[in-house]
């Protein structure tokens, strides 16, 4: 199978601290994504966010539940896909860039292999979709958080 690798970027007027904060902040994504609901199934290392914890976003259709993989302070946010969705290998990482005089670039890149043969152009669509959808949104909850 072949593997599905997707990009999307956009950019926010808050700082990346403000970026990071509520990217890393899982309990915060009902309130400005598409996600209904939000558990943290374990907690990090060194805090409820940081790095291993398991954090699990539930839709109507899903429950999609990932581990914390990387962490930079301000400056990225990497996770790997445990279960939820037909994908193997799945492994995303977030960057954000400071923009000259203010402002963050978010770039959102992830990659994986469909559980199943044919559907990767699919889920690499709809994927491309929800993750333009979450950093677009992340970027505008950003601004009014800052």
């Amino acid at each position: 199978m072949k593997l599905q690798t997707i990009k999307v970027a956009t950019q926010s007027a808050a700082a990346p601290h403000a970026v990071f904060a509520l990217l890393k902040d899982g309990s915060t994504w009902p309130q400005w994504s598409s996600f209904d609901a939000f558990e943290l199934e374990r907690a990090g290392l060194n805090e409820p966010f940081g790095l291993g914890a398991i954090r699990v976003f539930i839709t109507r259709v899903s429950r999609a539940r990932e581990e914390v993989v990387a962490l930079i302070p301000d400056r990225q946010l990497g996770y790997i896909l445990l279960s939820g969705l037909p994908f193997r290998d799945y492994r995303a990482e977030v960057t954000l860039d400071p923009l000259p005089g203010g402002g963050t670039r978010i770039n959102w890149h992830s990659r994986f292999y469909a559980k199943y043969w044919g559907t990767g152009w699919f889920w690499r669509l709809f994927m491309m979709m929800v993750l333009n959808d979450i950093a677009k949104k992340l970027a505008k909850a950003s601004e009014t958080c800052a």
